[in-house]
């Protein structure tokens, strides 16, 4: 891939303005508004908010990591960027679509590239009814929260639920519940990526549920429907040996 502008963004942490400033002063760039290439600099949480910030504009984003995890960021390297972004392969993820009515009839629409999460808000517990494609499947869950996750998040607060961990490309979402105390033995679905899934708040004046897509919160809320959407598309560029597909793979043999 070639691209004809670079623009640099970091973290807040010293660690990744110090490596901003480096390649500031080694290669040509451009303001990141104005760019056609993104370089991010950070852990994985940094990456997930630069892919928000630019999703309007639909660019790709490469990541060096200059956080803790760095699941979704390439090592980082100062030499031989150009090299690196020329021979990057892309990963073109599709979000969740979140839109959430509160007790009050106010509807709120996000989008969420890891997971919807529904939690609960008060030292009660939530009462959330289930439902996929207009069947209801679980009449009444008890439980901290339920959550639907990508499979570019399943490897994120899913996996910290006991969720599955879906390979990218599979075509499939994750539906995990959060500390269920009934029915206490399910463990949640995998579905189609085009199934519609609609959580209704029994109680929902008295359990105050809030839904989070990544980084937006809805407070009290009595209705959420979560669908995939497929007109948006961000794209994450991964150095040939990272293999983003490979590493969700292998998460599933570490102890």
């Amino acid at each position: 891939m070639e691209f004809k502008t670079i623009g640099f963004v970091a973290a807040r942490g010293p660690v990744a303005l110090d490596a901003m400033r480096r390649l500031k002063a080694r290669y040509k760039h451009v303001e990141p508004a104005k760019a056609d290439i993104v370089v991010a600099l950070g852990g994985d949480g940094f990456m997930l908010w630069t892919l928000h910030r630019f999703l309007k504009r639909q660019i790709p984003i490469y990541g060096m990591n200059r956080g803790t995890v760095g699941f979704l960021m390439n090592k980082y390297r100062e030499s031989g960027l150009l090299r690196s972004l020329a021979a990057a392969q892309p990963v073109i993820l599709h979000p969740l679509r979140m839109v959430a009515e509160d007790i009050g009839g106010k509807t709120y629409d996000a989008l969420a590239i890891n997971e919807v999460a529904l939690l609960r808000q008060t030292h009660l517990a939530a009462k959330i009814q289930i439902q996929v494609d207009g069947k209801v499947r679980l009449n009444e869950m008890i439980c901290d929260g339920v959550l639907v996750a990508t499979p570019a998040g399943s490897t994120a607060y899913n996996l910290s639920a006991h969720g599955p961990i879906l390979p990218i490309g599979a075509d499939v979402i994750a539906l995990t519940p959060i500390s269920a105390f009934r029915p206490r033995r399910w463990r949640g679905a995998i579905l189609s990526h085009e199934a519609e899934v609609v959580f209704e708040i029994n109680d929902a004046n008295s359990r105050l549920v809030s839904a989070v897509a990544d980084h937006t919160e809805v407070r009290r809320v009595k209705r959420v429907t979560i669908r995939e959407d497929r007109t948006v598309t961000p794209t994450l560029l991964f150095d040939p040996e990272h293999n983003l597909e490979e590493r969700i793979i292998n998460e599933q043999y570490i102890p």
